[in-house]
């Protein structure tokens, strides 16, 4: 099947193919802001830096390739949403990456988490975060993961099906405890994003519908159910969003569904959960609005649709998770080959293979994701080329960084940055080729502190059960 470049089509920029929206600097050297954590910047000798370390110091340091994270930046950034959304609750969305480390910046920041899978709240609890300001998501929770939630008093579940809600009854029941729950609804609005990450249309696996009855049949249940205490409603309308006007949509019917379920049972739910999906500047033409603005707008929107429906405002919350972890971070590389391929028209394509690939960021692969990219281990005077910066893995769309312009003197042992790394590379990652993992590194005031060490081949051979024959 052939796949569409999201970037439609293409310019010739000398001799080699670009997307229209891609843009030749002024100068190559030049770090565009928006796309890096505010610790990071180019030293005098040329070497970008982030947290006061040298790139070239640190790949010497925990080698290459490597997650870097700017744990300073990380809490400026979590506090920022924090203060934006005062008055309401923001749940970190784990899922964009999560370790103990990371968990327990969150809770000393005054953020609640959210986890969706069994081995998510397990790092959250190994990390002491407190259970009362979890969220528990999941399409299909086990029975084991319930269990651990309930054992541990997690604050609230977001019921997702109807089987769900009767392994909740069945488990308090033998617990002798109670659940606090949310129920997931789908709204029907299409974010504009593309369709494996867009979560609140029809037809897609999560929640239940608003237009088809299904959602207040939900929530007449859980409020009927003596162990189950209803909270109110969640959506997600889905992610890298950069404005409030799917939201607009998506707490129009929300609300009217708590209205309906308030005439149909004569209660009120205090709760609302607009969800996550905020966006972030992979790019120079991605343009986010940021924590103050979104939050002016979302509080506008709520308060508006209240008084619509003669609502009281109820006690809204949300979840960042891209937002707030994924410009903190980047990634390292290291070159390892530079060829000019031709492919037609006269022009030809720059390939330079780093040391990682789509075991470390699946994301341009999966959805055609961009990504930016940067030389860190100096500067250059060369002309800048478009390049593509593809992986070690034995695919075709092992694809870092599909169409950046690098300086024409790019090469073997060079370092490239690739920004806004922090979210969903490593949660992603894979050991396919039987690659291991890269380390998570946090930096702060020029120090490194590994919060998640590098995979070895040992790791790899201790899961197979062959290797010790």
């Amino acid at each position: 099947m052939t796949h569409m470049h999201v970037a439609g089509s293409i310019h010739a920029d000398a001799t080699s193919p670009a997307p229209v929206w891609l843009t030749r600097p002024d100068d190559v050297n030049v770090l565009t802001a928006k796309l890096w954590s505010s610790g990071v910047k180019r030293d005098s000798d040329g070497v970008v830096s982030v947290a006061g370390l040298k790139l070239t110091d640190l790949a010497d340091q925990v080698g290459t390739p490597a997650y870097v994270l700017d744990e300073l930046d990380f809490r400026e950034r979590a506090r920022a949403w924090r203060d934006a959304f005062a008055g309401w609750t923001v749940f970190y969305a784990g899922k964009a990456f999560l370790c103990t480390g990371v968990a327990r910046w969150v809770e000393e920041e005054g953020l609640s988490l959210d986890v969706c899978s069994l081995g998510e709240l397990t790092v959250a609890l190994r990390a002491g975060f407190p259970p009362e300001r979890i969220g528990m998501h999941g399409n299909n929770k086990s029975e084991s993961e319930l269990r651990l939630a309930l054992q541990h008093g997690v604050g609230r579940i977001i019921v997702d099906s109807a089987d769900e809600i009767s392994r909740l009854e069945r488990l308090t029941a033998e617990l002798d405890t109670t659940a606090r729950v949310l129920v997931r609804v789908t709204t029907g609005v299409e974010a504009h994003t593309h369709e494996y990450i867009a979560t609140a249309h029809e037809d897609q696996k999560f929640g239940f519908s608003i237009s088809g009855g299904q959602a207040l049949v939900a929530l007449v249940r859980c409020s009927n159910s003596p162990r189950l205490e209803l909270r109110g409603v969640h959506s997600h309308i889905g992610s890298q969003i950069f404005d409030t006007n799917g939201f607009e949509v998506a707490a129009r019917r929300t609300l009217k569904l708590l209205s309906q379920f308030t005439e149909a049972t004569g209660l009120e739910l205090p709760e609302l959960d607009l969800g996550g999906g905020f966006g972030i500047a992979y790019t120079k033409e991605d343009d986010p609005a940021p924590a103050e603005q979104l939050a002016a707008g979302l509080r506008e929107i709520v308060e508006h649709e209240c008084r619509a429906f003669g609502l009281p405002v109820p006690a809204i919350s949300i979840e960042p998770g891209r937002a707030i972890v994924g410009p903190s971070g980047l990634a390292v590389y290291r070159v390892g080959t530079v060829k000019n391929v031709e492919v037609g028209g006269g022009m030809t394509r720059r390939y330079v293979s780093a040391d990682g690939g789509m075991s470390d960021n699946i994301r341009p692969a999966l959805y055609a994701a961009e990504y930016s990219a940067a030389l860190a281990s100096r500067t250059s005077a060369a002309e800048p080329v478009v390049s593509r910066v593809v992986g070690v893995h034995c695919e075709g769309g092992d694809i870092l960084v599909r169409d950046e312009f690098l300086p024409a003197d790019l090469g073997v042992g060079d370092l490239i940055a690739v920004p806004a790394a922090g979210a969903y590379s490593r949660s992603m990652a894979s050991n396919y080729n039987h690659t291991p993992r890269p380390p998570v590194v946090s930096v702060r005031d020029g120090r490194v502190t590994t919060l998640i060490r590098r995979e070895t081949l040992d790791d790899l051979l201790a899961l197979d059960a062959g290797a010790a024959e």
